[in-house]
């Protein structure tokens, strides 16, 4: 709940626009009360076939005699009390009859002054007319209804306004938080976990702030219009009639409960589901190479089933808070109509001794008060769905706020320290790391590469030569002992300004879905097509770039699918020469391209890697041949030496 408070306080920062939603809402509950009330003066004229003039004229008449009549009875009561030789049960039941004619007097009164003063309006402004009263009144209502659905779609605007903003800004937050986390952090959650919060759980989130400041406030006000315009004929009556009213706050307690329960079901399946999914469809090579089409779609499908379950629970409890709130509404209503009725037929004011009203009731007062009642039974049938909104945004709101509030691993200082460039060394002191805490992949390793050195990283596989380049990027931090740059941690700078001096390639080529330009010059944005052409040919990409009819404009296709393995990585090497960074990385960098085409970026190599250091991971003796150390990893430890005595064992 307290994160969903959060999100609430987040989107109370555009209170302007909120107050000015409320102020709707509040105008749409009190047409919703008026449009009922409206209804006495037409059920009146209908029955009586006078006006409104008329009608009110009667009232006051009505009032003045009936206030004469009790003031003469009182007076007789009080001359009978003060007579003397009356016993003092016979007191006490004259008392009572003056206290309630005392009390009736007052409901006269105020009924007097009320009438009093509509007077001069209805007078000046309402026809004389019975017929065109009631006509009046109906267009008053048909306008005023059509005023409330204005008020009702601005303030849903405004409101879903708000929430939209809010779910844009958390979805920008956990993609930026999603680039922030080292990549052990980043693997836990997974890219299925951090696409189901930005789409899902987003939207559960903004459903819950949008039904809070719509929904929330609407239907409760609807409600408090209607009981005050009840409280205004019978307040007695009324609060006869709500006492079911615990039993409803009870029901919808539990259903609560219920609702907020599956809907973390509903959240944690549907991560599992675009595990599952994403899983099959990255991998759908090795799916239809060893044909195990049958196995995932079996996995997808009891995924789905299992989905379906948890949403049916989930709507069950949903759809049961409809029948539960109607029946006890229509049970207050049954309530009231039974009472009223009661009091309208027999012209009394009391029932078992209970005042119910200061005086009796007419028939159309009854049935506004009915309508009154029915139309609080409405907006109470729908804070199920309110309930339900609410506990949904509560539950994307857990989920959410956790990972925003995941602190990365990479820790960066507020005041990072400056290095000029280029550097003069590189070195990891007495570094230890492991993934997992338990597993060490490297042992107290204390190893330098000085600027302008070409360094081969040899070793078995799973030995720890990419962890070493991982350590060096920044990608992790060491479990012991620091990554240095010139005699200053990797920690003191900022990993911008470290990133920035540095060019990568991969053996996993990662290319965006767009065009052949837009891959290259990620490498340096500001760069001009004539850079990228030179990059590319450098590469030795630019003569299978100008074969294709868009040239570099061509689109790659999702991680690059429409080229080859060999295309790929050197769109990946000329968006690395392109950088011209001061420290290259290459992690089997050519090992998906041809001996032709390798022979001539180790040309073009060889020329770039001048000024620059060069940190390689290969096993290809065209490659080794760059090298002046050779860094060999194995079993957590490093060992440099001269590329020279390698080559020579």
């Amino acid at each position: 709940m307290n994160y969903f408070l959060r999100a609430l306080r987040d989107a109370s920062k555009s209170w302007p626009l909120l107050l000015a939603a409320f102020l709707c809402s509040a105008g749409v509950a009190g047409l919703w009360g008026a449009n009922i009330a409206a209804l006495f003066p037409v059920i009146e004229v209908t029955l009586n076939g006078e006006s409104l003039q008329n009608w009110n004229e009667k009232r006051i008449a009505d009032a003045q005699i009936k206030l004469e009549r009790h003031g003469q009875e009182i007076q007789q009561l009080r001359d009978r009390l003060t007579g003397g030789g009356i016993p003092e049960a016979a007191q006490q039941s004259l008392q009572n009859k003056i206290n309630t004619l005392t009390l009736q007097d007052k409901g006269d009164e105020a009924l007097l002054a009320s009438a009093k003063a509509l007077q001069p309006w209805i007078k000046n402004y309402l026809p004389s007319d019975p017929f065109e009263t009631v006509l009046l009144v109906v267009v008053l209502i048909v306008i005023s209804t059509f005023l409330k659905h204005c008020l009702l779609l601005t303030s849903t605007m405004l409101v879903s306004f708000v929430a939209m903003g809010i779910s844009r800004d958390l979805r920008v937050k956990i993609f930026n938080k999603a680039l922030e986390l080292d990549r052990t952090q980043f693997m836990n959650q997974g890219s299925a976990g951090f696409m189901a919060q930005v789409t899902h759980t987003a939207d559960m989130l903004s459903g819950g702030i949008t039904t809070t400041f719509g929904g929330a406030i609407t239907e409760p006000l609807k409600i408090i219009a209607c009981l005050t315009g009840a409280f205004c004929i019978s307040w007695q009556l009324t609060l006869a009639c709500l006492t079911l009213a615990p039993v409803v706050g009870f029901m919808m307690v539990w259903l609560n409960r219920k609702m907020r329960s599956a809907s973390k079901n509903i959240l944690s399946q549907a991560l599992g589901f675009h595990h599952v999914m994403l899983e099959a469809l990255n991998n759908v090579l090795t799916v239809q190479a060893y044909t195990m089409e049958p196995f995932e779609r079996q996995r997808f499908r009891d995924s789905t089933t299992q989905m379906m379950k948890i949403g049916l629970r989930h709507n069950f409890y949903r759809a049961l808070a409809n029948p539960i709130t109607e029946v006890l509404g229509i049970g207050m209503v049954a309530t009231s109509i039974a009472v009223g009725a009661w009091l309208v037929i027999n012209k009394e004011t009391q029932i078992f001794g209970v005042t119910m009203t200061e005086q009796p009731m007419t028939v159309p007062g009854i049935m506004v008060f009915f309508g009154m009642l029915i139309g609080a039974s409405d907006p109470v049938r729908k804070l199920s769905g309110v309930i339900t909104g609410i506990n949904v945004g509560i539950v994307g709101a857990q989920s959410l706020y956790p990972l925003l509030d995941t602190p990365s691993k990479l820790k960066e200082k507020s005041n990072p320290y400056c290095l000029p460039s280029p550097h003069r060394e590189i070195a990891l002191r007495n570094v230890s790391f492991s993934y997992d805490g338990i597993d060490t992949v490297l042992n107290n390793v204390d190893v330098a590469i000085n600027f302008g050195e070409r360094v081969a990283i040899v070793g078995p596989n799973g030995g720890g030569k990419s962890t070493l380049i991982n350590l060096i990027c920044r990608f992790y931090d060491p479990t012991e002992g620091t990554v240095e740059l010139d005699n200053v941690p990797l920690t003191e700078l900022a990993v911008k300004d470290l990133r920035r001096r540095i060019a990568i390639v991969t053996q996993q080529t990662e290319l965006f879905n767009e065009t052949i330009l837009y891959n290259i010059r990620y490498g340096r944005w500001d760069a001009t097509e004539e850079e990228i052409e030179e990059a590319a040919r450098k590469a030795r990409a630019h003569d299978f770039i100008d074969e294709f009819p868009e040239g570099y404009k061509t689109k790659v296709g999702p991680n690059g699918f429409r080229l080859s393995g060999g295309q790929r990585q050197r769109i990946a090497l000329a968006r690395a020469f392109l950088r011209n960074a001061e420290i290259l990385v290459l992690d089997e960098a050519t090992s998906q391209i041809d001996v032709a085409s390798e022979e001539l970026i180790h040309e073009a190599l060889s020329r770039y890697v001048e000024n620059r250091t060069v940190i390689m991971i290969t096993h290809r003796p065209s490659t080794l041949a760059l090298a002046d150390s050779i860094l060999e990893v194995e079993n957590g430890q490093v060992t440099k030496r001269p590329a020279a005595n390698y080559r020579a064992a």
